[in-house]
């Protein structure tokens, strides 16, 4: 494909590249390249085998555990299996960073500039549900996807904030094992994946974005345990983003080393001769080398758009201690009596007043005496078949929104929350309604009723997704629990795998699925 790049890039990658400058060039001529990431919350690598429609099924990624290439006239975002959060669509350079974290289940995790939500959602499979997920970004129209594909990988100990890196900084210092920047940048390695990313690079100087990230980083090095890892990322080739930007950071952030990559699988070990002379004389020989253990991931190396990649350490201080991996268990038959999380003022249990209009209460509320955490509550003893500590978090409402947020963290009081932990549902009409993102997060054998829909019937699981009624007989609904009445809330599941709810009587399956979700 014909990309037209800016005059001042292509003078500048070839002063840089020299003799691969040519090569570098070619591949702007090539194909792209197409990739999508199992969701291994949803499906192993071996039942994606069983159920894989690609036409080359095992053309690994090779920096990354589950990712596969596929061709662009395959367009898996529009097979029902994206809609069951199988899979998540990504261009294949940008699976590295979160790759090379190491994430182990336990951690608490900030992927401090997250949406849309790809890393997140690589993140939160890594966490395996155990562990803490912090997923922001500083642009509110941004956390909107990045809340919609966290909730579609049915992500159950996620976070999402809409705050600036300074905020966060006050309520998590020191805090997380794990820190992803994704940062900001001129996306340069983005020219061939969008034309608009060329004149945005026109506009955003590097320097601004040099600056933007710096800022990023000194708030980050706040929120970060000692022994904990950071990884710093862009989409651009530019050194003054990349290894000037580290050897700055490192300078001023004594306590931190790089962590070195092992450059294989494609990686390229990152350029200190790149640096600026006025950085590398303050930051010296030292620091200086040590960049040649970050990472390049080149489009014409790789099957992959480009990448830069720093892992860095936090050193131990006097007197700091290991870092415990929490894997907090909640008893999910003592709900109501589980404790309050620490919101105070903001997100706090809300009692609705007899007259339907209590704080946070919609127009149309009937008189009750119950919280949404009793509904709630009794919503999981008629819908849901749910095992002693299966979730690992406590339950409360703001208004009448329910959510189950991971135990163990402090307070977000004053912060933008998007979501502040799994939302559940919410109370219409004195009754508690199922969220969509309940329906994904949960297994389809921790719902009492369960309608699975035949794969091969393309019709029936399409006609769900557009929102429509189906009509379907009383023996195909799955009654898990056994002398239930088969009426209510249905789980509806494309192989095995939730997509949403539905509501059932008497042969017909009211769709329940939001608006927002529906194919058009």
């Amino acid at each position: 494909m014909k990309v037209d790049l800016p005059t001042r890039f292509i003078d500048k990658m070839k002063q840089l590249l020299g003799e691969e400058f040519d090569e570098f060039m070619a591949s702007y001529e090539a194909p792209r390249a197409f990739g999508l990431r199992l969701n291994p919350l949803k499906v192993t690598k071996e039942e994606w085998r069983e159920l894989n429609y690609l036409q080359n099924p095992d053309r690994r990624i090779p920096w990354t555990e589950n990712g596969f290439y596929y061709k662009e006239e395959e367009r898996p975002g529009k097979h029902p299996f994206y809609h069951a959060g199988l899979y998540y669509i990504q261009e294949p350079s940008a699976m590295l960073p979160a790759e090379l974290l190491d994430v182990k289940p336990g951690h608490r995790v900030l992927d401090l500039c997250a949406a849309p939500g790809g890393k997140s959602t690589q993140i939160a499979g890594m966490l395996k549900g155990s562990g803490i997920l912090v997923a922001n970004d500083n642009a509110s129209e941004r956390t909107k996807a990045l809340a919609k594909n966290i909730e579609l990988a049915g992500i159950r100990n996620a976070i999402v904030l809409n705050e600036e890196p300074a905020a966060i900084a006050k309520s998590f210092p020191e805090w997380f094992h794990r820190i992803l920047v994704d940062a900001p940048c001129s996306g340069e390695g983005m020219f061939r994946k969008a034309d608009s990313m060329v004149g945005d690079w026109e506009k955003h100087s590097v320097q601004k974005c040099s600056a933007m990230q710096r800022d990023i980083m000194n708030h980050a090095a706040k929120m970060l345990a000692p022994g904990g890892l950071l990884l710093y990322s862009t989409c651009t080739f530019s050194p003054e983003e990349n290894e000037s930007q580290i050897a700055s950071f490192l300078e001023e952030h004594p306590d931190f080393v790089v962590e070195p990559i092992k450059h294989e699988c494609g990686l390229r070990a990152g350029r200190p001769d790149w640096v600026d002379e006025a950085t590398a004389a303050s930051a010296g020989p030292t620091i200086v080398s040590s960049l040649s253990g970050t990472a390049r991931l080149w489009p014409h190396v790789i099957e992959g758009e480009g990448h830069y990649a720093a892992l860095l350490r936090k050193k131990w201080g006097s007197g700091a201690t290991e870092i415990e991996l929490e894997r907090p268990k909640v008893s999910t038959t003592a709900i109501a009596a589980a404790a309050t999380p620490a919101l105070a003022g903001k997100m706090k249990e809300q009692r609705l007043r007899k007259d339907g209009k209590g704080k946070g209460a919609k127009s149309g509320s009937s008189a009750s005496d119950q919280t949404p955490v009793e509904l709630w509550e009794a919503f999981c003893k008629q819908q849901l078949i749910l095992r002693e500590g299966d979730w690992g978090s406590v339950p409360f409402s703001y208004g009448e929104r329910l959510y189950m947020q991971p135990a163990g963290v402090p307070s977000l009081d004053g912060l933008k929350v998007v979501r502040a932990g799994w939302y559940v549902g919410e109370v219409k009409w004195n009754r508690f309604v199922p969220s969509q993102a309940l329906a994904m997060g949960l297994h389809r054998d921790e719902a009492s009723l369960v309608l699975e829909l035949d794969g091969l019937d393309r019709d029936e699981v399409i006609r769900y997704l557009r929102g429509e009624t189906l009509f379907v007989a009383e023996d195909r609904i799955i009654n898990g629990a056994g002398d239930k009445k088969i009426k209510g809330f249905v789980l509806v599941c494309l192989a095995g795998r939730p997509i949403g709810w539905g509501k059932y009587e008497n042969g017909v399956l009211k769709n329940e699925l939001s608006p927002g979700w529906r194919r058009t």
